[in-house]
């Protein structure tokens, strides 16, 4: 089943016709699937710009954590770029927790070429545990 929470998000949104429209099931490891690196997404000629790529994993690392029922928002967020993504390819993502740590959550993903074994890009972040619906923190 593909995970969707918002229909106008930018990394997953259906609706979202500008965005990256990506689609992602739940895995036994976390979350898998791809996106489809349009013309407008480029950055340098012929590849996708490198903040596309990082919303992709960072999108592929909240829904894993989405997927296991816990809402939450990207604290930090580390990015590695290891080649370019082609304009007019799909790029598969990867994203799982690797470790709880009372509200935050330690997540690790990566973007592959649709064929292919070796990591286009790699990413961790750190994401906080939140208790209302849209990722934002009550107010106190």
């Amino acid at each position: 089943m593909s995970i969707v929470h918002n229909d106008l998000c930018f990394g997953c949104g259906r609706a979202n016709l500008f965005g990256l429209q990506i689609e992602l099931d739940a895995v036994e490891s976390g979350v898998s699937g791809r996106f489809f690196v349009k013309q407008d997404h480029q950055g340098p000629p012929g590849a996708a710009h490198g903040g596309i790529v990082a919303a992709a994993l960072d999108e592929a690392m909240a829904l894993a954590v989405h997927a296991e029922g816990t809402r939450a928002r990207t604290a930090s967020l580390e990015l590695e770029l290891i080649e370019p993504a082609p304009i007019g390819t799909f790029v598969r993502l990867e994203a799982s927790i690797d470790a709880r740590e009372g509200s935050r959550l330690r997540v690790s993903a990566r973007a592959l070429p649709d064929e292919g074994e070796a990591p286009l890009a790699k990413a961790r972040a750190t994401l906080v545990a939140t208790r209302e619906p849209g990722g934002a923190q009550p107010r106190r």
